[in-house]
């Protein structure tokens, strides 16, 4: 999922923080729309960012990606 359907997806359920789940539907981490936000308006922002991505910096260099 990318940061642009992830905000839709935050926007159409009027909600202000996405939970994250994995493939067995266990809660793995949740994002808000601000941080979503915030790198969407970054300088480094293109469209091919994915949700993955975002909770990957956030966890720091050599975490482990979550399938989103």
């Amino acid at each position: 999922m990318t940061v642009e359907v992830a905000l839709a997806v935050m926007a159409g359920a009027r909600v202000g923080r996405l939970v994250v789940c994995d493939e067995d539907d266990q809660h793995t981490d949740s994002v808000t729309e601000a941080q979503l936000t915030m790198v969407r308006d970054g300088s480094a922002y293109t469209d091919r960012i994915r949700l993955r991505d975002v909770l990957r910096l956030r966890r720091g260099p050599g975490a482990l990606a979550l399938s989103c």
